[in-house]
């Protein structure tokens, strides 16, 4: 029987082990990762760390009905590396098992432990038409 660990407590494992990266430096290596798994649950570990490095306001993923995904962060308007395909979705399953937001559309909030503190994070999910869209708030 293979041990299933906690998604949640794995992104904060992640986040200390990646704290002094560059987030996005690594987040654009990533999409050439061969365990998806994991690689999705570092782009959301990165993702974390970039939004408080940078003051961010909201980082957004949106995968389309097709399947691609894009990446945007708002504090001034900026595309960030995207996931890939692949990645991307497993992204969106990993945030939605840690929150369980399971309908179409929802929202949360995340506390996210990072080094020796933590920051409460707002996550918003949306699905229509085939596209979904993940939005994470971070605090003022």
């Amino acid at each position: 029987m293979k041990e299933k660990r906690n998604v949640h407590l794995k992104v904060q494992e992640l986040c200390d082990c990646y704290a002094t990266n560059d987030p996005l430096k690594e987040m654009s290596v990533l999409k050439n990762d061969q365990d998806k798994d994991e690689a999705a649950l570092k782009w959301l570990a990165l993702t974390a760390l970039h939004g408080v490095n940078n003051n961010a306001k909201e980082v957004t993923i949106t995968r389309s009905a097709d399947g691609e995904v894009r990446v945007t962060a708002k504090y001034r308007e900026s595309v960030l590396p995207s996931p890939g395909s692949d990645i991307g979705s497993k992204i969106m399953d990993a945030l939605r098992e840690i929150t369980h937001i399971d309908d179409h559309k929802g929202k949360t909030q995340l506390a996210l432990g990072i080094r020796n503190d933590s920051i409460e994070l707002q996550v918003e999910m949306k699905e229509k038409e085939g596209r979904e869209k993940m939005t994470i708030k971070f605090p003022a």
